[in-house]
């Protein structure tokens, strides 16, 4: 029945009373009467068993002496609830005697509530009730065997309470614990000097000035040596420090259930993490397999790439400028694919922990993605295009060098001051980049620079000493021979250019300042002025070059140059 019935029942009579009384005539509130007396009486000896129908169940209490379990009370005994019952069966264990503890446990039969009900008692001292409410429906235990059940676990209590004031038992457990004490505080001691001691003769291996390569590399990371040393040590001493809990608790009778609560985490501990590497070996096993059958494949992949690189494979539409980055490309595609295989065998890749990694670096993604696909699509421009390629010497927004390096985010160029310039791949794609060593082949890069001469000097004599000056610079390649190429024709001078070929271009800076030195000692030896005229006034005599200086040193003319200059006729060589 419904804890609402209560409220029903009176509602009933006061509705009954309330009509009754409604009506005028004398037998009709007579019956109303008589109903709501034999209601109300009815209600007053239904109401408190119902009430006492819907109380909520007791709660279970365990007896607990010296850290050990001994009974579960479930049920109500002469108004007392389990948790009182529990209480007042502490008490009374907690108050007897030596004597009283010695005695033998006698069980008593007895009927109580009309449901049968064994005590247990130690002389006159009743220690506790077995009642038939107490048994738990799931054990499926008789009465007789959960007596049985709390009275083996009372006398195991009683006895390690006894051995526990026993003097020579517990100076032998403070011995016991005192051995273990000093051994404990020896071994972390021990681990201590033994963890500075590997420590110290590590850096010294690290700073000794012929330490390998690895070594080296460790200096780097030194701070994260010591913090995993640090670790090592802390495990080790929270293990020592463990096991001497363990075996101190175990020393006293009554504190042995704690250290056998304890040793049984630690074996559950290890019973657990061992389950959990057993089940993980076949996912482990799966995960090496297809990640070892992803770099066979990736491998293969790239041996082919490398082949077309260093021209030994051909492919359609496929230029070794471009091999490098397509390998990349077909890289990340062929491990994204491995590893998203191999995923879900990964142990605890189901875990929470690694769906809040994935949230977090897909939320930095999202976050950082726009620039950076922005600079890898412009490095994918950049590499297909074939704009430029490392070794290359370039002229980019002003900045002259050679390209070290084609990035996927960047791309790195070495200038004339051996100083590494840094471009992010969109900075390069909106700007215009000039390749001087794209068309250059096997020639070397071509260099150049322009000097301006009168008219009255002969434009074979300064050919041939811009030429004489290039073939006597360091740097510039005697073939191709250097040539020069008359610019423009100004109002007062004529503009010539030298051409030559280098093939370091790093070395241009140099290169040219030899050249220019060159060819001012070449203009020197023949008494050619490099300054372009500019007139005042125009001078009486022409400005021009007489035809007997056509092929002034270091000029050659032909055999026949002088003879036809002389004659009069037209010159063969203009």
């Amino acid at each position: 029945m419904s804890s609402a019935m209560p409220s029903a029942l009176f509602s009933g009579v006061f509705n009954l009373i309330f009509n009754g009384f409604q009506k005028n005539t004398a037998p009709a509130r007579s019956v109303s009467r008589t109903a709501a007396l034999l209601l109300l009486l009815c209600l007053l000896l239904g109401v408190p068993s119902l009430w006492a129908a819907n109380e909520p169940p007791a709660k279970e209490a365990t007896l607990e002496f010296n850290f050990r379990p001994i009974f579960t009370f479930r049920g109500n005994y002469a108004g007392a609830t389990p948790e009182v019952r529990s209480k007042r069966a502490y008490e009374r264990l907690n108050r007897l005697t030596p004597e009283q503890m010695q005695q033998p446990i006698e069980r008593v039969s007895a009927v109580i509530d009309g449901l049968p009900a064994i005590a247990l008692r130690s002389g006159d001292i009743v220690l506790l009730t077995v009642l038939a409410s107490d048994l738990d429906p799931e054990e499926k235990l008789t009465l007789n065997e959960a007596a049985d059940r709390a009275e083996a676990r009372l006398k195991e209590v009683l006895h390690t309470e006894q051995e526990q004031r026993r003097p020579m038992a517990l100076l032998k457990s403070i011995a016991l614990a005192t051995v273990a004490t000093l051994l404990a505080f020896s071994l972390l001691w021990m681990i201590r000097r033994a963890a500075g001691f590997l420590v110290g003769r590590l850096q010294r291996s690290i700073d000794h000035e012929d330490a390998s390569e690895t070594l080296r590399w460790a200096h780097h990371a030194w701070l994260l040596v010591q913090r995993i040393a640090q670790l090592l040590m802390g495990v080790l001493w929270l293990s020592v420090g463990y096991l001497w809990l363990t075996f101190v608790l175990s020393c006293f009778p009554v504190t042995h259930p704690l250290s056998e609560k304890l040793g049984g985490f630690l074996l559950g501990l290890f019973e657990l993490v061992g389950n959990g590497m057993l089940h993980a070996i076949p996912g482990l096993v799966t995960v090496i397999v297809v990640l070892f059958l992803t770099k066979t494949l990736n491998d293969v992949l790239a041996n082919f790439f490398d082949g077309v690189v260093e021209g030994r494979t051909k492919v359609a539409g496929m230029h070794q400028e471009t091999a490098s980055a397509t390998r990349r490309i077909v890289s990340i595609v062929i491990w994204g694919f491995g590893i998203a295989v191999a995923y879900p065998y990964i142990p605890l890749s189901n875990s929470e922990a690694f769906k809040g990694l994935s949230v977090m670096f897909g939320f930095m993604l999202t976050l950082g993605s726009a620039g950076i696909v922005n600079q890898l699509m412009s490095g994918l421009v950049l590499v297909y295009s074939r704009a430029l390629s490392v070794g290359d010497f370039v002229d980019i927004g002003g900045t002259v060098g050679v390209v070290s390096e084609v990035g996927v985010l960047s791309t790195k160029i070495i200038d004339m001051r051996n100083e590494e310039v840094t471009i992010p791949n969109a900075v390069l794609v909106g700007n215009s980049i000039r390749n001087y060593s794209r068309l250059a082949g096997e020639r070397g890069t071509l260099v150049s620079t322009k000097v301006t001469i009168g008219y009255d000097t002969p434009w074979r004599q300064v050919h041939a000493m811009l030429v004489t000056a290039a073939e006597q610079t360091p740097g510039l390649r005697l073939t191709p021979t250097p040539f020069v190429y008359q610019r423009g024709l100004a109002d007062f001078y004529v503009e010539y250019e030298l051409f030559a070929y280098m093939d370091k271009p790093l070395n241009r800076v140099p290169t040219l300042s030899a050249l220019h030195g060159n060819i001012q000692d070449q203009f020197s030896l023949y008494g050619v002025q490099i300054m372009s005229p500019h007139f005042m006034e125009q001078p009486k005599n022409n400005v021009v070059v007489a035809p007997e200086q056509w092929h002034a040193a270091p000029a050659k003319p032909p055999a026949d140059a002088v003879a036809n200059a002389a004659a009069g006729q037209p010159r063969a060589d203009i």
